[in-house]
């Protein structure tokens, strides 16, 4: 991936929505098997013992203890045992959302990874496990942290991660859009404009942008703004009215939505920072005595 194009797909995997339906070890008995099902769910196969096969996307494995395979969903698939030395495996069942699309039609991945030291993952399972069955006010935000670490190993370890191709092709759109935003951050932007920037229909662009970014295309646009506001009040001596404009934005409106965005109304804000910057107050007073008899600083 280009530097662009891994930019926008750190985006757009941060707004990955997981459902996890199952987690377990299992034994598997000499009975385990299926042949050319196509699952809507994904899911992970992390090997412990034993011996059997999968068959993923019409490629044979044959796994062993140490690999970690994940089988997507949407993808023809096979199982089975080869002996009474049976896979004893942790699994689990998954979705994994961006929007409409599953993360791993998004993107390509390899099949497995083998782990040379598993304790690590053998004990983030057990994890996993133990918080899908609590039912305390945390459980799921421990159970979120777990699988993300578990998945984001899996792809950190992988040879190869690549964006889907047929989803390339909408990022490179959306991609451009948001460089047009940020030429034309001072401009009154529309839905309509930006839509004709991408070739989308106004109502597609919403849904595709918002699955890229986790916003809307006019709360993108606001953020935008307000972040090169908060630079303005930090590091120029720019006075409100003249930021509003420079952004494009009423300034009843540009303050009611720096409120919004970071709690400050943009005076308060630019003053926190000066109470930071200040120097000591022994320093300010040779300052100010300085600038008392001689007009200049010595400093």
């Amino acid at each position: 991936m280009n530097p662009n194009e891994t930019t926008l797909a750190k985006q757009y995997i941060t707004n990955v929505q997981l459902d996890l339906s199952v987690a377990a070890y299992t034994k598997v008995p000499t009975t385990w098997r299926s042949h050319n099902y196509t699952p809507d769910f994904n899911k992970l196969y992390f090997i412990m013992e034993g011996e059997g096969y999968l068959e993923v996307g019409g490629q044979r494995f044959s796994p062993c203890p140490g690999d970690l395979y994940l089988l997507p969903t949407g993808t023809v698939q096979s199982y089975g045992t080869v002996n009474q030395n049976t896979f004893g495996k942790y699994w689990c069942h998954f979705r994994a959302k961006i929007g409409h699309v599953d993360l791993f039609q998004f993107l390509s991945t390899s099949t497995f990874i083998h782990i040379q030291k598993p304790e690590w993952l053998k004990q983030k399972f057990e994890d996993l496990i133990y918080w899908h069955h609590q039912e305390s006010l945390t459980s799921q935000m421990h159970l979120h942290s777990t699988f993300l670490e578990i998945i984001a190993f899996f792809m950190e370890q992988c040879e190869t991660v690549k964006i889907n191709s047929k989803t390339t092709d909408s990022l490179k759109r959306i991609n451009n859009v948001l460089l047009y935003i940020e030429e034309h951050l001072s401009d009154k932007l529309s839905l309509t404009e930006l839509a004709q920037v991408a070739h989308f229909h106004p109502n597609y662009l919403i849904r595709i942008f918002k699955n890229a970014t986790g916003l809307s295309p006019i709360h993108y646009i606001n953020r935008m703004r307000i972040e090169k506001a908060q630079q303005m009040l930090r590091f120029t001596n720019w006075n409100i009215m003249s930021i509003s404009d420079s952004l494009g934005m009423d300034i009843a409106y540009f303050s009611r939505m720096f409120k919004e965005y970071t709690g400050f109304p943009p005076t308060e804000y630019r003053e926190l920072f000066v109470e930071d910057n200040k120097p000591p107050l022994s320093v300010q007073a040779r300052i100010d005595e300085d600038i008392f008899h001689t007009g200049t600083t010595s400093l």
